[in-house]
């Protein structure tokens, strides 16, 4: 009967995993318009940090506006929210194509951050919602193994419609609408086990299970950890490949397509080591990225680098789906919808802090590659400690969590 379920769900899933990929898609589909849009500001003075503050504003606006989000979700329920914000993404998601005032272009995306912050905590929350366990797992593979492949997609369109003209990028943004419709035609608001709904439990006298205070806490701690050390190499990474000889920014690209790819292969990992504890998941995550931190912290050369890269790359896709497949386990079907807000707002200011942490740590190495080695240290710290709690756990239910 449950496979029957799986097999009808498909459309479901395939909307949620579509629609997960609109905030990512908001960050990867502007960096190669980024030059085009600077030389059309160039009267601007300060348009040389304007714009790339511009680029990265949505995530600062998820980071403040998610756990409102969860709160939201959790009163009035999942399916009209994620309607209603995918639509708002498409209209100011496209909304520069029609401006040309520098001001106006990042006040339309601090509110693409709004409607992306509801988007991620809806879709990762209906997630728990739809599917049990395994159907989780595998779902979460293949949003894993598909991301990969639609950046490079979009990477692709980003470049051919910035060539055209300078704000044609922001055109790209109406792929939210087919989304829209779809989650109009598949989409269903989910039920509890007794059949209760989100609106339900909200006219009850008081919530039925209490909030799990501590269980959040540390999700919120681990995600922020996790996502710092996620960030590191994505947006400092250039600099670490200048310190083994590597100057030319299209040779940093080329040597990074390939160890790119073992992204994928880190969402095969997850799904393999699915059945184990998730302290055990969480630790053989943090295990790879923070190998792969130190190994480029230490690399001789671009050889050494592009190997310890490999290794990097891989702990990045365990990233999201261990992670969320974790903070699932330890969330009531009341409380879901802030549990997630809670980790989409640790995630996306994991993201912002990330260079800043970086910052500090080269400081006090002197190097880049110095930031990174310690970074790798610290990822392998949080591995020894998750598996050691990974091991008093029998089940994914009972995870490293409990230890709270």
């Amino acid at each position: 009967m449950e496979s029957l379920r799986r097999l009808t769900m498909i459309p479901q899933g395939i909307t949620i995993v579509t629609a997960a990929f609109l905030p990512i898609f908001a960050i990867v589909s502007m960096f190669p318009a980024v030059p085009a849009i600077i030389d059309h500001f160039a009267a601007d003075p300060d348009a040389r940090w304007k714009v790339p503050m511009m680029v990265s504003a949505p995530g600062l606006t998820i980071a403040l506006i998610a756990p409102f989000a969860g709160f939201f979700v959790d009163r009035f329920g999942r399916r009209p929210l994620l309607i209603g914000a995918t639509f708002l993404y498409g209209l100011f998601g496209t909304a520069p194509f029609f401006l040309d005032s520098l001001n106006a272009l990042f006040a339309s995306r601090l509110l693409l951050g709004v409607a992306e912050a509801a988007i991620l905590t809806i879709v990762n929350t209906l997630i728990g919602d739809y599917w049990d366990d395994r159907g989780r797992r595998d779902w979460l593979l293949l949003q894993g193994l598909a991301g990969p492949f639609l950046a490079s997609g979009v990477i692709l369109l980003s470049g051919h419609a910035s060539a055209i003209r300078w704000n044609g990028i922001f055109l790209v943004y109406a792929v939210a609408f087919p989304i829209f419709f779809a989650m109009l035609a598949y989409l269903f608001e989910p039920k509890r086990e007794d059949g209760a709904t989100v609106t339900d439990l909200a006219q009850a006298p008081k919530a039925r299970v209490p909030f799990p205070t501590l269980s959040v806490a540390l999700i919120g701690v681990v995600t922020l950890a996790a996502s710092a050390l996620y960030y590191v190499f994505i947006i400092s990474g250039g600099l670490a490949w200048r310190e083994v000889g590597v100057q030319s920014a299209a040779q940093i690209g080329e040597l990074t397509v390939i160890p790119s790819l073992f992204v994928m292969l880190g969402a095969v990992i997850f799904r393999v080591v699915s059945s184990r504890s998730n302290g055990v998941q969480l630790g053989i995550f943090f295990a790879l990225i923070g190998v792969g931190l130190a190994g480029i912290g230490l690399a001789a050369d671009w050889r050494q680098m592009t190997a310890a890269l490999i290794v990097q790359q891989t702990g990045a896709g365990m990233a999201v789906p261990a992670l969320i497949a974790w903070a699932q386990t330890k969330l009531p079907f009341e409380h879901r919808g802030r549990g997630m807000g809670v980790w989409t707002a640790c995630f996306f200011f994991g993201q912002f802090s990330s260079p800043w942490i970086v910052h500090q740590f080269n400081n006090v190495t002197g190097t880049m590659q110095g930031a990174f080695l310690v970074a790798g240290i610290f990822g392998i710290v949080v591995a020894v400690l998750a598996f050691t709690l990974g091991r008093r756990t029998t089940t994914p239910a009972a995870i490293m969590g409990q230890a709270a």
